[in-house]
């Protein structure tokens, strides 16, 4: 009987490892990431293609989001979550649901990144309406644009950037924001990312963060025809209280086509 579920088991290694990856991570990536890790890149995903992601975050967080290319300059999406939905305590739901939409301005050429101009509302982990905040705890992107690049170097090397304005000001920081980042691939199946959040509109005395800006360290993997598992390192530059190493999430997407 154990000889049986041994080959069976084997067999389905086997099997599952036969597909090849068809995602945004790793060298052998067909698809442009549309995201850093919190910010949002000038990646497109192609008309008629889809992409479900679900995020996993502190106090029994989850966000569940769903964007469609509905032109291959052009994609729209809506996310939803809360927190306590893992764990036995009352489950927090997000005070409305998250949007967001990108229009690609330009593509890339061999010497200019491409330009996306697009929309977010949905910000990350959990949301604040302590001391009248009303705020995620990583602000919405809200209006931005963004810039990326890719190179040849040794496998694939991109290189992003953008300014944003988020529309979540109660905490009278409204600030116009920048951030950098880069993706370097790792073999066929993986990349490793890195972002820095400067965070110029979560810097005032009332705001959450303490002046260091967010850094942001993430990997991702494609494991099996769509599927990209994540983990994230973020806040490495402890920029709110009562974080001790960074703040550890799970990240997991799926990118299909009608």
């Amino acid at each position: 009987m154990h000889r049986i579920l041994t080959a069976a088991v084997i067999a389905a290694i086997c099997s599952f490892e036969s597909l090849v990856a068809q995602s945004y991570a790793g060298e052998g990536a067909k698809i442009e990431p549309t995201m850093l890790i919190d910010k949002p890149t000038a990646g497109m995903l192609k008309r008629a293609h889809y992409a479900i992601s679900s995020n996993y975050f502190q106090r029994g967080g989850v966000l569940v989001g769903v964007s469609v290319g509905l032109f291959d300059q052009f994609s729209f999406g809506i996310s939803y979550g809360g927190t306590e939905i893992i764990g036995p305590n009352k489950i927090q739901m997000n005070p409305q649901p998250g949007i967001n939409a990108k229009l690609r301005l330009f593509d890339e050429t061999l010497m200019m990144p491409a330009f996306a101009l697009g929309f977010d509302s949905q910000g990350k982990e959990p949301f604040l309406e302590a001391d009248s905040l009303n705020r995620y705890t990583i602000k919405s992107p809200g209006v931005y644009v963004a810039a990326s690049k890719n190179y040849a170097f040794m496998g694939n090397l991109s290189v992003h950037g953008g300014l944003n304005l988020s529309l979540e000001k109660d905490d009278r920081d409204s600030d116009l924001n920048a951030y950098l980042g880069v993706e370097k691939t790792l073999g066929p199946d993986i990349s490793l990312l890195a972002e820095y959040d400067f965070a110029f509109n979560d810097n005032y005395l009332s705001a959450v963060g303490e002046g260091r800006g967010y850094l942001n360290l993430a990997l991702r993997w494609s494991w099996g025809k769509g599927l990209i598992i994540g983990f994230d390192l973020k806040n490495v530059t402890k920029n709110q209280k009562n974080v001790s190493v960074g703040n550890r999430t799970l990240h997991i997407d799926y990118i299909g086509a009608f």
